[in-house]
């Protein structure tokens, strides 16, 4: 039988890493930051790229201040 090695601990994460973590998870379940593909008539135009990195920016650091309290 093959020796069985310990999983080895993952390093923990500063808070920075954390934030990034969460802004991953909300950005990606959600789709936060992206634009909408719509059929037919949009209310609204499509943001553009710099909205659109301004907008995660914005989630980050309101991550960092959630992790951070």
């Amino acid at each position: 039988m093959p020796e069985e090695k310990e999983p080895t601990p993952r390093q923990a994460l500063n808070k920075d890493e954390v934030a990034l973590e969460l802004m991953r998870f909300i950005a990606v379940t959600t789709g936060y930051g992206k634009t909408s593909a719509s059929a037919g008539f949009a209310g609204k135009a499509p943001k553009t790229t710099e909205e659109q990195v301004d907008a995660l920016i914005q989630l980050y650091e309101r991550c960092r201040a959630v992790v951070g309290k």
